[in-house]
């Protein structure tokens, strides 16, 4: 299998992940008016077959550890758990994150959902396995959250600036942010587990496993939304074989670009120099390479008042210093 043997190597990976884990949710903005709880049976075959593909190409080539077979076999029951919970665990976060979106937009489900997942995730990877010198992590990881709020208030801004007044958060909607947020923060440091010690897995075995569990859960959490909603009526399983096959296939895209993501962010974090750590901080970045989609491609700041261009500038500001933290982190030691 593929392991980067230089920080070099390791840091495009995490940057790749980045830029997938941020880049994935346009495929169901080109769908236009395709529901999500529709589009994401989609995204969870994307997540298996792309998780396949790299563990017969990534995973079984190389003369780094074992071939993805032989080392799915030497895995024990326990890893293989690890894995699967989290990925789905993740699932359930992800779906109620889109669902915090819905109620009350992405100005609080963002800050609130991924800012705690990144404190959640970083401190406990941290703990399962301390790499990184932990001033420029931890700094970073302020720095980015700091990024992530930012935008929220950017996009609080551009909502003023056009309706004139900001809509009502609701508890419900705090809630479900909180609660995605804790399962953002969980899911990774049960990946970290599967793939540290004897008998463990490694990163493209875990990502099969793991994207195992996002595809199976799927029939339980997405049938559940299908029926009752956030958002909008109810919908059908004939809804879905109603769409287009564009539609179709914008939402395998979808999963496909994750997943190759996850399995970057796996590979960086198996390296002896990075860490999972370090890898979770950077990969969350994520979010502001969405909100780069969102102010240069989709241009949703277009006419945005002085106010919301301000937040904007700030927000990049904060998260190229907290980047840059966090990539000096596994290489410069201050504490």
């Amino acid at each position: 299998m593929y392991i980067p043997q230089t920080y070099f190597a390791a840091l495009l990976l995490m940057l790749g992940s980045m830029t997938c884990w941020g880049s994935w949710a346009n495929a169901f903005k080109w769908t236009r008016g395709w529901r999500f709880e529709l589009f994401y049976w989609d995204y969870a075959v994307g997540v298996l077959l792309a998780s396949l593909l790299h563990a017969f190409t990534l995973g079984s080539l190389g003369a780094t550890g074992s071939p993805f077979l032989s080392d799915l076999g030497a895995a024990d029951v326990t890893h293989l758990a690890f894995g699967f919970v989290g990925g789905v665990v993740f699932n359930l976060a992800n779906i109620l994150l889109v669902a915090a979106i819905a109620i009350a937009g992405l100005a609080v489900a963002f800050p609130i959902g991924i800012g705690l997942a990144l404190v959640i995730g970083t401190l406990l990877n941290y703990y399962v396995t301390a790499r990184g010198d932990a001033l420029l992590l931890f700094g970073g990881v302020f720095l980015v959250c700091a990024a992530i709020v930012l935008d929220a208030l950017a996009y609080r801004a551009l909502a003023e600036s056009k309706a004139g007044s900001t809509a009502a958060v609701t508890t419900r909607g705090i809630t479900i942010s909180l609660l995605s947020g804790v399962g953002m923060g969980l899911f990774y440091p049960l990946v970290a587990r599967g793939i540290s010690g004897a008998h463990a897995l490694g990163p493209y075995s875990i990502a099969v496993v793991f994207s195992l569990g996002v595809f199976l859960s799927t029939f339980i959490f997405n049938t559940y939304m299908m029926r009752r909603p956030v958002v909008g009526s109810p919908v059908g399983f004939a809804d879905y074989f109603r769409g287009s096959s564009g539609s179709h296939l914008l939402g395998v895209a979808g999963g496909m670009v994750w997943v190759t993501g996850a399995v970057f962010n796996f590979s960086a974090s198996a390296g002896a120099l990075v860490g999972p750590a370090v890898s979770y901080a950077i990969g969350q970045g994520a979010t502001m390479v969405s909100a780069m989609w969102g102010v240069f491609f989709w241009r949703e700041f277009a006419g945005a008042g002085p106010k919301a261009v301000r937040f904007l500038a700030l927000m990049f500001l904060f998260f190229l210093l907290g980047l840059t933290l966090l990539c000096l982190a596994p290489i410069v030691k201050i504490l």
